[in-house]
């Protein structure tokens, strides 16, 4: 395609029009402006900019670039696709974009660089021999990129599988701190309960919203993030949300409805004191709201509290008429999570296999009985018999 009529194509980008305002794509579109308009040094300029860009971003050729944003930025096409919908006209309107883009990054730089020649002085010609180039090559096609919306998903849900909820805004962890299963020991029967209820939301069937409660250090967190790595899980999405951002959680749940992939809302060390703004928010969440929570959403939280709610004598004895009704309403919440998982520290024989287990692991080799007396004197002097007491013991042995 000439030069000319690849600047009219990109003028025609419709579906994928967000695209324009990158600044690589502005680049690029300067750059065929002041060729079409006989402007060698605003050319140039342009030049620069797109190969200065591409590199910034870690691209070495604009077909590599292009391809990742087609992938992972949301589109409406994308979106239709993710959703099995059909809209023809857009369908054809993603085609044409596609197949203009393609030659966009197939044309090769020399044909830029001479088409400049004859536009600058002579003075120039030193700069232009030494240009450098960017890879001119097309990995991606209409129908390659509709195939990865519909087995991935759309946008950065695509991309990435764990994300933070701050500020109404969703930040995505490239590099999320999740446990292997494998790295997990004990509390087996809890941690199957938490994987068949998600299970059940990757089949495409409603799951229960979970609470796992109970002593720190006991791995509850642990087995929520472990999900991302379980097989068969790979549609699954984490997304934490802080107490304190609950309150814009109702419009996060209407963004995830209808997608492909299933997300747990995780909302870990959930605790509430008396006269807490976000208690009400999160009650009506979980049950109680006029909107019904999607299929592929489900909340797990965990606590070191069984019922959430900070309680004191003065709730049991306290000037309320009918105190049984104070206390119920401080229950309340827990009771809506459908599935309630408790977390209790180990007895004296599974802390101390696990201490065996870690032990040997670790490659420490040490007499029975004085691995075991230093343990329990260990346990003693911290929080319990838990797994993250019995690993901070072997980690002092190291």
């Amino acid at each position: 395609m000439e030069l000319n009529a690849l600047r009219a194509a990109l003028r025609g980008i419709s579906a994928y029009r967000e695209l324009t305002g990158t600044a690589i794509m502005f680049n690029a579109a300067t750059l065929l402006d002041a060729l079409s308009n006989r402007e060698g040094e605003d050319a140039l300029t342009a030049y620069t900019a797109l190969f200065y860009t591409l590199r910034q971003e870690g691209y070495e050729g604009l077909g590599d670039w292009l391809r990742d944003w087609l992938r992972y930025t949301e589109t409406p096409y994308s979106r239709l696709i993710d959703q099995g919908r059909s809209d023809p006209a857009l369908e054809n309107a993603a085609r044409r974009d596609i197949d203009t883009l393609v030659l966009l990054a197939q044309t090769d730089c020399d044909r830029f660089i001479d088409a400049m020649k004859p536009l600058l002085p002579n003075e120039f010609a030193p700069v232009l021999a030494g240009l450098p180039r960017w890879k001119a090559a097309a990995p991606f096609d209409f129908d390659s990129l509709t195939r990865f919306y519909r087995e991935h998903g759309a946008g950065e849900f695509a991309k990435y599988r764990a994300f933070l909820w701050e500020d109404e805004m969703l930040i995505p962890v490239a590099d999320p701190d999740c446990p292997r299963p494998q790295d997990l020991l004990g509390y087996e029967h809890q941690r199957g309960m938490v994987e068949e209820n998600t299970r059940l939301m990757l089949a495409g069937r409603q799951a229960n919203n979970v609470l796992l409660f109970g002593d720190g250090g006991t791995g509850k967190s642990a087995t929520v993030k472990s999900m991302l790595y379980l097989p068969g899980m790979e549609d699954l999405r984490l997304i934490e949300v802080e107490k304190g951002n609950l309150t814009g959680m109702p419009e996060l749940i209407r963004s995830l409805a209808g997608r492909r992939q299933k997300f747990i809302l995780f909302i870990d060390d959930l605790a509430f004191d008396q006269d807490d703004k976000t208690y009400s928010a999160l009650k009506t969440i979980l049950e109680g709201s006029l909107e019904k929570r999607p299929v592929n959403v489900a909340i797990y939280a965990t606590s070191n509290r069984r019922h959430l709610v900070r309680q004191t004598f003065a709730d049991r004895a306290g000037d309320e008429v009918d105190t049984f009704e104070t206390i119920s309403e401080k229950t309340a919440l827990a009771e809506r999570f459908g599935l309630r998982i408790p977390y209790l520290t180990m007895n004296k024989a599974g802390y101390l296999a696990l201490v065996d287990h870690l032990a040997a692991q670790a490659g420490i080799s040490m007499d029975p009985e004085v691995l075991h007396a230093q343990a329990m004197t260990w346990e003693i002097r911290h929080a319990g018999r838990t797994p993250r007491v019995a690993r901070q013991f072997v980690a002092s042995l190291s």
